[in-house]
């Protein structure tokens, strides 16, 4: 198993939930993801993207870590081209640290991408440190929160069979038509489970609600 982790642009706040999901994974930093590098205190074995956001001051202190360089003008976001790198080095998950807080079009295309990758069989999880956000496909899938976790299911697409147990308020094989909010805003009850039949989602939970997000 080879657990990489991808530092993104966004905002991270370095939370024990954090540090044990970045505990012995591989490390690949996009653009001025390399920030969170030092919150981490992580050196990662690649820099990826066109650089356009990177501090003189975080260049000089990661000058080392090898670089993959690429223009401004391309097709991919730098966020993208360092998830396909990892993908080239064998990744078998993924954690896409700094995933949320920044850019709201990029935000977007990291869920959109971790929903795709998902699909593909390779387990992904977006994360902030107090925000973490985990794809929901057909089928079930345990949640290891602690009780009062406020947590919501935000549907992508028309949702048939959604049940939820160890919830505040669960549910029990609901239809959820896209763009509703019945899935909104919930919190955890002892052990969370998630069961959907049909559709694509993505659980959004906030284990750390003192934090700001």
């Amino acid at each position: 198993m080879s657990r990489f982790i991808i530092l993104l642009g966004g905002k991270l706040v370095r939370t024990p939930r954090l540090d044990a999901q970045v505990a012995d994974a591989r490390v690949i930093a996009a653009d001025a993801g390399m920030e969170h590098a030092k919150t981490l205190g992580i050196t990662p074995e690649l820099w990826v993207g066109d650089f356009d956001s990177v501090t003189d001051e975080i260049a000089a202190e990661y000058a080392a870590v090898p670089q993959d360089r690429y223009p401004r003008d391309k097709d991919n976001t730098d966020g993208e081209l360092a998830v396909a790198e990892a993908l080239r080095r064998g990744a078998t998950s993924l954690v896409l640290a700094g995933a949320f807080g920044g850019r709201a079009d990029h935000a977007f295309l990291h869920v959109a991408l971790a929903i795709r990758r998902a699909k593909e069989g390779l387990p992904v999880l977006l994360t902030s440190g107090n925000q973490e956000a985990y794809p929901l496909l057909p089928g079930a899938r345990d949640f290891d929160f602690d009780d009062g976790t406020l947590f919501s299911i935000l549907g992508f697409s028309h949702l048939s069979g959604v049940t939820v147990m160890g919830a505040r308020w669960p549910l029990d094989g609901v239809e959820v038509p896209f763009g509703t909010s019945l899935t909104l805003s919930n919190e955890v009850r002892g052990d969370l489970r998630i069961s959907l039949g049909v559709g694509r989602a993505l659980l959004l939970a906030h284990p750390y609600p003192g934090e700001n997000y």
